[in-house]
């Protein structure tokens, strides 16, 4: 997949920046959340300073390299791709021009000058990189240390701080309820927000309404001709099915008769005169959209902090149509239409406003994003949008910068593939849409028969709650493991199983933690406190702790690359690992009072871990399935 370019500060910032602080709740004042300390044996004390094996790497080396600084070597650290490769490396071609001799050579010479830190196990030369290798039992002891000290902070960073990025998500129009893409785009809308915010950013989460312009002149004018005085109420339909009924009313008259466009566009021509008859007409019809779309969000559980409607700065737009005019990037074609000339910037030329005078779409975003810009005192806005308005949103920005806006390059179109019916293509006009009611109903039903199958005797309300959870995390999780690029087939079933590679089956494997620690009794919180992580040394072990440890670089990769997949596969592969560990190694029931204490210490790490994934997600973990 390929999503909009990475957020503009990203790509200044060195791969390795050695100043990166994580966040830490429990810090002293002036005192580093990652101080260096040399690892001690014994027990686990969370009060104590975590290690940083990275600057431990970086302080050997400059040991030997006396000539460089430490911040100059930390720029040179490199984390492996794969795991075989070690924790750490230093490429060496990047000494050769210093220490003039080949890079084989100098990383020859490193290894046998080198005084390794204790913690780490092993540096090896792999080609022209010298690689370094950390200790299983170190890396058990810091990772565990780290997430029981940090809890829900662990792995979140400031490497966004002080940023505000507006999100803008969802977008419905006032004439048709939200579909199955809308789900899509809300779920990648939320959590890209949350992602951001997990980075130290100030997430804007917000909807345009499309509640203006010729198409939702087509539903009014359906009703005005064939409504009559009927009411959703009236009719027991949903309000906004029911304005979208009239939506699919005005394709099927229009077919027959082609001159029912032309009334539309009068219809639209009162609206921007204010006409009264057709603004109370539309302030009806509106309120029912309005009504049942906020109904579905509830539902799914979207949230905004700022909700907009096109309604209120349609007509806005005119100082920067003008400037546009005067500065020469904009024309008036032979019909009066205003036209975006963009050809030389290899892109077609756009209309921003028709020869009648009334707005488009790309009207009302001139004049919004600036808005946005000037109120919010954006670092970045960001359009969550499906991949067919990729051109759109290239013309729009392009605009900008040739209207010499200093915020231009601060836009990002965050795009995404459809989710389409087997039997083709949604489209809500001839009303062949999955609607995002129907489908929140079906993966409610499917979540209730599976619980109603396990726990027969699950009272009412605890049912409807866990159904909830269980029904959204499905939907959710599905939605944001596929590339984003991709289009894709929404399979129900295989969505709700509690095994494979689903939300509920992440929800499972945060349970089954859930419930490991409650049956430890209530003397499990002085074991963990007292555990000694050095006691794990089984592979299942190692494997699970090493993907505890990579949840911190997973949510660097996901900000880098604007994309929440990697999250959603270091997820599956961590709720795996820990299915497998609490199968195969007894915690409980351990050999040993050390051993147990050691993996009830992993399982509440791993807790830990899963919650804040999830969080990100946008999923809720529940304690019990």
């Amino acid at each position: 997949m390929q999503w909009a370019s990475s957020l503009a500060w990203i790509g200044r910032l060195p791969s390795t920046a050695f100043s990166l602080k994580k966040k830490s709740p429990g810090k002293r004042s002036g005192e580093s959340s990652r101080s260096g300390v040399q690892i001690l044996p014994g027990p686990l004390n969370i009060e104590e300073k975590n290690m940083d094996f990275r600057e431990m790497v970086v302080e050997a080396l400059h040991a030997v390299l006396k000539d460089l600084s430490g911040e100059r070597i930390a720029e040179m650290i490199e984390v492996p791709k794969q795991a075989n490769l070690g924790d750490y490396a230093l490429p060496c071609y990047r000494l050769s021009g210093i220490m003039k001799k080949a890079p084989q050579d100098i990383a020859k010479e490193l290894k046998e000058k080198i005084a390794l830190p204790k913690g780490i196990s092993r540096a090896e030369v792999i080609g022209a990189y010298l690689n370094f290798f950390v200790a299983n039992e170190a890396l058990a002891k810091d990772v565990i240390k780290r997430i029981l000290a940090e809890k829900q902070d662990y792995g979140k960073s400031d490497l966004l701080k002080g940023k505000r990025i507006m999100v803008e998500y969802s977008g419905p129009n006032t004439n048709k309820t939200l579909h199955l893409g809308h789900l899509r785009n809300q779920a990648l809308g939320m959590a890209i927000a949350n992602l951001y915010g997990a980075n130290g950013a100030r997430a804007i989460k917000a909807n345009i309404y499309s509640d203006r312009g010729a198409h939702i002149c087509k539903s009014m004018l359906a009703y005005e001709k064939f409504g009559g005085k009927k009411t959703p109420q009236g009719a027991h339909i949903k309000p906004d099915k029911f304005v979208m009924d009239y939506y699919v009313r005005y394709t099927t008259e229009a077919e027959k008769n082609p001159e029912l466009e032309k009334e539309v566009q009068e219809m639209l021509k009162k609206w921007e005169a204010g006409d009264k008859k057709t603004i109370a007409l539309w302030k009806k019809m509106n309120g029912w959209a309005l009504q049942g779309i906020r109904q579905t969000y509830k539902e799914f559980g979207s949230r905004f902090d700022v909700e907009f409607y096109e309604s209120k700065f349609y007509d806005k737009a005119q100082p920067v149509i003008e400037l546009g005019l005067k500065k020469g990037v904009f024309e008036k074609d032979e019909s009066g239409a205003i036209i975006a000339k963009l050809a030389s910037s290899g892109m077609p030329d756009k209309v921003v406003m028709r020869a009648d005078g009334t707005s488009i779409y790309i009207t009302n975003d001139l004049a919004l994003t600036k808005h946005k810009f000037e109120k919010y005192r954006l670092d970045e806005a960001l359009w969550v949008v499906g991949n067919e308005h990729s051109l759109y949103f290239r013309q729009l920005f392009r605009i900008f910068e040739l209207l010499g806006f200093s915020w231009a390059k601060k836009c990002r179109h965050m795009s995404y593939g459809l989710v389409n019916l087997p039997e083709g293509k949604m489209k809500s006009r001839e009303g062949t849409v999955v609607e995002a009611d129907d489908i929140i109903r079906e993966m409610q039903g499917l979540a209730m028969a599976e619980l109603q199958k396990r726990y027969p005797e699950m009272k009412k309300q605890e049912l409807q709650k866990r159904t909830r959870a269980i029904s959204l995390a499905a939907i959710k999780f599905f939605m944001l493991k596929v590339d984003a690029g991709r289009d894709f087939l929404f399979n129900p079933k295989e969505s709700i199983s509690f095994e494979g590679e689903t939300g509920p089956f992440v929800q499972y494997s945060y349970a089954r933690a859930c419930s490991i620690l409650r049956k430890a009794g209530k003397k499990a919180g002085a074991e963990i406190k007292n555990a000694n992580p050095e006691a794990l040394e089984s592979e299942i072990e190692k494997k699970l702790i090493a993907l505890l440890d990579a949840y911190p670089k997973t949510l660097q990769n996901c900000i880098s690359n604007m994309s929440l997949h990697p999250l959603c596969q270091h997820l599956l592969e961590l709720s795996s690992a820990f299915n497998l560990f609490y199968h195969e190694m007894p915690v409980l029931r351990a050999e040993t009072k050390e051993l147990r204490a050691a993996r009830l210490a992993l399982v509440k790490a791993a807790k830990i871990v899963i919650a804040s994934a999830l969080s990100v997600l946008d999923i809720e973990p529940i304690e019990e399935m």
